[in-house]
């Protein structure tokens, strides 16, 4: 009888984990490998076509876009894409949302022709549906930088003796 218990709770433990990816959710593990290397793809393909191709609109008149990062959806067929005007981030230069918002709306403005670009860059079952945003990361950075070069911090951070030995 104890052993017929014991395989009960073993069934449902395993039931109770479904279809989990070796009983994890798809929250504790992160983007899959499948959804990383299409987000590469997708990215590396819209580098392409952001340069080649002429997309007629005021707001990316003269503007450089960096694509820095392209997230996938689980069933890839939507993908969230990070762009920065080109130079952001280098040398303490940080762009506001005022700034590249144009940019970024002209971006979604003109998603579907880029997804129909797209589609005949890359060799995927679906082409995925396109939302630009603007990555914010380069400015966090930025911020996190000065924050470590400011005085009473810096301070903290060079530890060149210990006062306790002297």
């Amino acid at each position: 009888m104890s052993l017929m218990k014991r395989n009960s709770f073993k069934d449902k433990a395993q039931r109770d984990l479904g279809n989990k990816a070796h009983g994890r959710t798809p929250t504790d593990l992160g983007p899959t490998q499948r959804q990383l290397r299409a987000g590469e793809l997708v990215r590396h393909a819209l580098v392409e076509i952001l340069n080649e191709e002429d997309i007629h609109d005021d707001a990316l008149v003269g503007v450089s876009i960096t694509v820095t990062e392209v997230r996938c959806s689980p069933d890839l067929r939507h993908a969230t894409v990070f762009v920065e005007p080109l130079g952001a981030g280098l040398d303490g230069v940080t762009i506001s949302k005022a700034q590249i918002g144009p940019a970024v709306e002209a971006l979604n403005k003109h998603a579907k022709f880029l997804r129909g670009v797209l589609g005949r860059h890359i060799d995927m079952k679906f082409t995925p549906a396109l939302k630009f945003l603007h990555d914010e990361s380069f400015n966090e950075a930025a911020r996190i930088d000065a924050l470590f070069m400011r005085p009473e911090i810096a301070r903290d951070l060079h530890h060149d003796e210990d006062p306790d030995e002297t």
